[in-house]
């Protein structure tokens, strides 16, 4: 009898050895899936996203405004469509070219025998100074947003630039940045306000050397000018009598059919961050 008690009292508590093995593995094992679902392979809270400043560099379709109603640069209204991690900073000018932004002071009025405007100095203007900084310029990450190509057009100095020497200066720019760690952006010219009958048209050029800069450059290009006379096609701009001061299109333009009015800055900054979103640059992750 006293020898059957102690078989049962022995294998009693194996099984409940057993039971308690049983329990504990499940309960590292729930611990473990905790682990992997917010530990160290998954953090429960995720690493704030690092401040970004957008940097322009452009002409007066883009730069902030000088006071007054008309014009409004884009540019002027892009931060508005970014959380608070990005800083956009606004360095375009109005009624500059290319070269003008980049060698402020120094071109001067007459062209060399190759057709181009002559450089006085190769000294570059103080903003593009600023922005090569190393201490308070671009930085890894940051971005950098070039449009120019109206101003540019002018047949004589010191707004001319040729088709060659405008594709050698925004490569130029793409590879400066690149080396900084930031990323460029290529636009093609923003569009003013033809007609031909009831459709808008495009009115710009320098479109193929800013494609062919960023190919070169492996950097991605925003067609503006495609875009923005879409969008005025959309709206239907065209045809109209001639006054641009009145109706939808002096809602959308300044009196001049080429600069805008907060409304149609609004737009054509949207249309740019649209673009930033469909072409899925990191950028976009930014974007409200």
């Amino acid at each position: 009898m006293n020898r059957f008690r102690v078989l049962l009292t022995t294998a009693l508590l194996i099984a409940l050895s057993g039971l308690g093995l049983r329990a504990a593995s499940a309960a590292d094992s729930t611990a473990g899936h905790c682990v992997g679902a917010s530990g160290a392979a998954a953090p429960a809270v995720r690493a704030a996203a690092a401040p970004v400043t957008v940097w322009l560099a452009g002409d007066s379709t883009m730069a902030n405004p000088s006071g007054g109603r008309c014009p409004v640069g884009w540019g002027s209204q892009f931060d508005a469509l970014f959380n608070g991690d990005v800083t956009v900073r606004n360095q375009a000018v109005g009624g500059r070219s290319i070269q003008t932004w980049l060698y402020e002071g120094n071109v001067s009025g007459t062209k060399g025998s190759d057709g181009e405007c002559r450089l006085t100095s190769s000294t570059y203007s103080s903003r593009w100074q600023g922005m090569l900084n190393a201490s308070t310029g671009m930085k890894a990450g940051d971005y950098l947003f070039i449009q120019f190509g109206i101003n540019d057009s002018s047949s004589t100095c010191p707004r001319h630039v040729g088709p060659a020497r405008y594709q050698q200066l925004m490569t130029m720019m793409v590879k400066a940045a690149l080396a900084r760690g930031a990323h460029p952006v290529l636009l093609t010219p923003v569009a003013a306000i033809t007609c031909s009958g009831s459709t808008a048209t495009k009115n710009r050029g320098f479109v193929n050397e800013t494609f062919a800069a960023g190919s070169a450059a492996g950097a991605p290009v925003v067609d503006l000018q495609t875009l923005s006379v879409s969008l005025y096609n959309s709206l239907r701009f065209c045809p109209h009598n001639g006054d641009f001061g009145s109706g939808p299109v002096g809602a959308f333009f300044c009196d001049d059919r080429t600069h805008f009015d907060t409304y149609g800055a609004q737009r054509i900054a949207a249309l740019v961050a649209g673009d930033v979103r469909r072409q899925n640059l990191p950028l976009a992750a930014y974007l409200k």
